[in-house]
């Protein structure tokens, strides 16, 4: 084995050398290999784990570096036959034009470490089909959520709520079925929705698509700015004011109490509804309250698990005011999808129930504040204080548009947000959204992060344009 794999312990020499990112390094090993004859075309590679060892890293680094390979026309891989060396990899087709690109748009949280999700799901799954009738898993589920499943949404959502009645709880699969029904609920074709000037791109989606007006409030670093919020709500007469008051998307910007009050106050003066999406609460240790829970009369709450554990579970809860709204809201929720599916629902409970969801919820909170010292560590002062979101918003150099710098990034393998793509009024500022969650890894966000760090110090030349 030592002798057929011995470019292995040339690779662990150069990549020694090698100052740059270790996944790259391995990654110029093997096209060294191949252009030196070391490595023949469709030569089979060891297994991951083996040169994992012999290099002494760790398995995610040679799966990282493997697929870099791949894309750069280096190696083929096929699952259950294992990696192999490509043909014509070493006539120099290989070579890359444009950087690989490093995704920083997604914002979903990162997997948990401990518990892996995919033993918690393949575990549950078993466990939920020996206990409960196959038949009524996948069947039709009444909408809304069976009575205990509302009551464990109910339990779930008390650090922000306190104690609410499992029929003032809706389950609805995913947040934007939510806000669809909601708005639809209490809105007809042409009217406004107040919200802050920088807000979540699923609601400018949502009323491009049924044709309500947003209206943007401005925004200091705390979010939205009563004085401005009164004004605006003189001004135009809305109904329905859309917010984010904790870790917004896509500022992070979280309401102090005193905030909260104050517009609570506002949209009492004014007859105004409040709908109030809390996708992030749950990453703090000590949410605050939410505006549900101060006024529960005024306001309609919405919160997600694809932020808090996986965008896979496919499950959103809306918390109703009373009898008459929920009637509504339950109407728009079966018209728009009827209801969501059982074995998702069971899978949900069960965590909530056996404390499996707190536990992966603790995990990935810790990853996140991992990941933040992380990004502390590297950009330096450059960011605002914020808590444990799996985003943050980078404001950009003078020198800088946000259009011109997603542009540049890209160039340089760093897929990035535009503020444009959060814009409801007036010009798009100078900055971005940071996804942190979408890194598979620490090392990977390091390198990430690193990359952009350079591109953001970069001057352009006068009158850079990406556009010819």
């Amino acid at each position: 084995m030592m002798a057929e794999n011995a470019y292995l312990d040339e690779w662990k020499t150069a990549i020694g050398k090698d100052t740059g990112a270790l996944y790259l390094a391995i990654v110029e090993a093997v096209a060294r290999s191949i252009r030196k004859g070391a490595l023949q075309e469709g030569e089979k590679l060891p297994p991951q784990r083996i040169i994992a060892a012999r290099l002494g890293t760790n398995l995610s680094t040679v799966t990282r570096a493997m697929a870099e390979a791949q894309k750069r026309g280096l190696l083929d891989a096929t699952i259950g036959r294992g990696t192999f060396v490509r043909i014509n990899a070493g006539d120099g087709s290989w070579r890359q034009t444009e950087a690989s690109v490093i995704d920083l748009t997604m914002n979903s949280p990162p997997l948990p470490r401990e518990p892996s999700l995919q033993t918690m799901i393949q575990g549950e799954i078993a466990a939920i089909f020996r206990h409960q009738d196959a038949q009524s898993l996948m069947s039709y589920r009444v909408t809304g959520g069976t009575q205990q499943d509302r009551q464990l949404g109910a339990q779930w959502l008390a650090p922000m709520l306190g104690r609410r009645r499992a029929s003032d709880v809706l389950i609805v699969p995913g947040a934007q079925v939510a806000l669809s029904a909601i708005m639809s609920s209490l809105l007809r074709p042409g009217e406004a929705v107040i919200t802050d000037r920088l807000t979540y791109p699923g609601m400018r989606s949502l009323a491009a698509q049924f044709g309500y007006v947003l209206l943007g409030v401005e925004q200091d670093s705390e979010g939205m700015i009563p004085e401005a919020l009164d004004a605006l709500c003189a001004r135009h007469r809305p109904r329905v004011l859309y917010c984010t008051p904790t870790l917004q998307n896509p500022t992070t910007a979280t309401w102090s109490l005193a905030r909260r009050e104050a517009v609570l106050a506002i949209a009492r003066r004014h007859q105004v509804q409040i709908v109030e999406d809390d996708p992030y609460s749950l990453l703090l240790k000590a949410p605050p309250p939410a505006l549900a829970m101060l006024d529960p009369a005024r306001v309609i709450y919405v919160a997600t698990l694809s932020k808090v554990l996986s965008p896979g579970l496919r499950t959103a809860y809306i918390v109703l005011p009373g009898a008459d709204v929920t009637r509504r809201i339950m109407s728009g929720v079966r018209a728009i999808c009827q209801a969501k599916a059982g074995i998702l629902d069971a899978l949900v409970s069960r965590w909530i129930e056996t404390g499996l969801a707190q536990q992966c919820l603790r995990s990935i909170r810790d990853e996140l504040v991992q990941r933040h010292n992380i990004l502390r560590q590297i950009m330096g002062e450059r960011l605002p204080e914020s808590g444990p979101s799996p985003h943050v918003w980078l404001s950009l150099p003078e020198w800088w548009s946000s259009a011109d710098f997603v542009a540049f990034a890209r160039r340089q393998g760093l897929a990035l947000v535009p503020s444009s793509v959060f814009t409801v009024s007036g010009d798009p500022p100078a900055g971005v959204r940071l996804a942190l969650g979408s890194a598979p890894d620490l090392e990977q966000l390091r390198d990430s992060l690193v990359n952009l760090r350079s591109v953001l110090e970069y001057r352009p030349a006068a009158g850079f344009s990406d556009i010819v």
